[in-house]
Parts: C-alpha cells; structure tokens; sequence
C-alpha cells in the first residue's frame, strides 16, 4: 500500500494543536480533537462592482481595492474625468488638469500620479492627485503614450510606450515627487504593456512589439531590468495590479479580447479565474488577493468594475464526505 510519505515526501504531522502555519496541501494530526487537518486556500474569484459613472477606455489606475482611483481616457474624445471607489461605488472627484487617454498611473486615491499619455498629441504631462485635486508634476523626459507605471506618487517609475510612428520605447524613468530622470532600459522594447510594483522593485509584462503580441515579464530592482517568467498567454492592452512578487495581470487582447488572469509568484505565472468580462484597454489596481479591473472596451466602452479575491490559506478538517 502507498503511504503518504511515498507520494509527498513528507510524513503525517501529529500536534497537540494547529500550527499557525503549513505548506499548502499539508496534512497533520490534531491529537487533541482527534482529528485530520489540513491547510487548503480558497478558489481565485471576481465579482461584480459598483459600475462607473463614465464609460471609457485607455484610462489610468491606481489604489487598492477598497479605495481606488481612475482618471482620464476616451469616450468619444479624451477626457480628464476622476472617479474614485470605495469598494462598492464609484462617486466623482477632481477633474486632471490635461484631459488624455492610453496614459499611466500609479500611487493611491489620495496621492495619486498620471503621466504621458495622449491628448491627442502626445504629452509628457506628469499630474499629482491629493485626493480632491490634480496639481501639475515635472514632465517626463520621454514624451510618450500606450506606457506602463509601478510605484508612488514620491517614488515612481514609467517604462515602455509609443514614441510616436509607432516606435516602440525601452525607456524606464524615475521619478521622485518632483522630477523624472533616467533608470535602465526595458530589454525588450514594446508599447500596451501591464506594470505593477514599486520603482525599486517594478514588474512589467505583457504588450506589443510592431504586431507581435508579447509575454515576456521582466523585472526592476531600481537600477536594471532581468527577465521573469513569460506570461501564458501573450497579449496586449491588459491591466497589473500587486508586486513584484505577488503579481496581477488580467484582460487584454490577443486577436480577440480576453478575460485571462494569471498571478506571478516572482517566478513563473500561473493561470487562474477568468475575468466575468473579457475586455481590453481597461485599468487596474490592488493587489494580487485583492485586485480591482475597471472600465476598457469590449465593442463598446463599459463602465463594469470587477472585484478579485484570492482567499488565503485556512485550516481545514478532512472528513470522509
């Protein structure tokens, strides 16, 4: 008969009591209830939230699940509209100084930070959000659209995007409550890209160079940029939320628009719950157990909000039923 130590290499814990923590799929013996136990998460899923006041696509995104924020994009010409999320609904805030969509973001609800994007010029405008009003920021060395952003509104980074023609960007850019300067180029130049993270540790992946959809993940340290593991799927205008670590990436367009999540434990990317709306150009926040997706563009722009948990591990009695 095949034991339990043949198949996982591990023996059959016996405690007096429940360890505070186990690898997952764990099986011990509790002695004192007389029990098996085991710790096991919960199944990755989304839910719908409060709608948005404004459909749109191409917007930026910043926040967390519980308080986000979404500013800018394309109706049926840019706009500078704000709106932020209590985690139920959407109510409206302090218009952007420069109406333009297909920009990025980064921060919180209530120190926000939009950069670049397209008027539909072009622009390098860099805005700062207080939680009521945007106030004009340095500009971004690298005027450029369809880019991706990681960080805080004092510790930001902008990376990749259309310079124009199109061609296709590398360039990573620091910023630091005030001015951006230059940080190590992408390895891989490309233009709608996903970022998430923190300027000295950012997770950029996805996009699209000249017709290629891409997959390829790299990360930052604050200096440099290495390579990740490839998303499963290659696509592009997706959204990101999380960390480096702990990463995010859902939606997008392959040749068709997707509902695709997969998280990115720092290593590889694993498939899991689809979004309930495949959509592309929409915006993103959170975390990897608590992300939020927002708005973008099916045939049409929506204003559906969608809410991701990915329960975290419990403990939980084996029973024979």
């Amino acid at each position: 008969m095949t034991t339990y130590k043949e198949i996982f290499g591990k023996y059959v814990k016996n405690n007096s009591s429940d360890p505070s923590s186990d690898a997952e799929g764990q099986i011990w013996y509790n002695s004192t209830s007389g029990t098996f136990k085991s710790n096991l998460a919960g199944a990755a899923a989304w839910a719908s939230g409060g709608n948005m006041g404004t459909a749109r696509y191409g917007l930026g995104g910043a926040g967390i699940q519980t308080a986000g924020l979404a500013f800018g994009g394309y109706t049926t010409t840019s706009v500078a509209n704000t709106e932020e999320y209590d985690g139920s609904a959407w109510a409206g805030g302090g218009n952007m100084g420069t109406a333009r969509y297909v920009l990025a973001g980064a921060g919180t609800q209530t120190a926000g930070l939009a950069f670049g994007g397209s008027i539909p010029s072009l622009t390098a405008a860099t805005e700062e959000y207080d939680g009521s009003a945007w106030t004009a920021g340095g500009n971004l060395a690298t005027t450029r659209y369809f880019l991706a952003g990681a960080g805080t509104q004092t510790v930001g980074l902008a990376f990749g995007g259309d310079t124009g023609g199109p061609t296709v960007s590398s360039a990573t850019e620091e910023y630091d409550g005030s001015a951006w300067t230059a940080g190590g180029s992408l390895a891989t130049a490309r233009r709608k890209l996903a970022g998430t993270g923190l300027q000295t540790a950012g997770l950029a992946f996805g996009g699209l160079v000249s017709t290629t959809n891409q997959s390829a993940t790299e990360e930052y340290d604050g200096t440099s940029w290495t390579s990740g593991g490839s998303l499963n799927t290659a696509r592009k205008n997706l959204a990101g939320a999380g960390t480096q670590t702990a990463g995010l990436g859902f939606g997008g367009n392959t040749t068709v628009n997707v509902a695709n999540t997969e998280e990115y434990n720092g290593t590889s990317w694993t498939a899991s719950t689809a979004m309930t709306t495949a959509r592309q150009y929409l915006a993103g926040c959170g975390t990897q157990t608590a992300g939020l997706g927002f708005a973008g563009k099916t045939t049409v722009n929506v204003t559906s909000t969608e809410e991701y948990s990915d329960p975290s591990f419990s403990t939980q009695t084996i029973t024979t039923s």
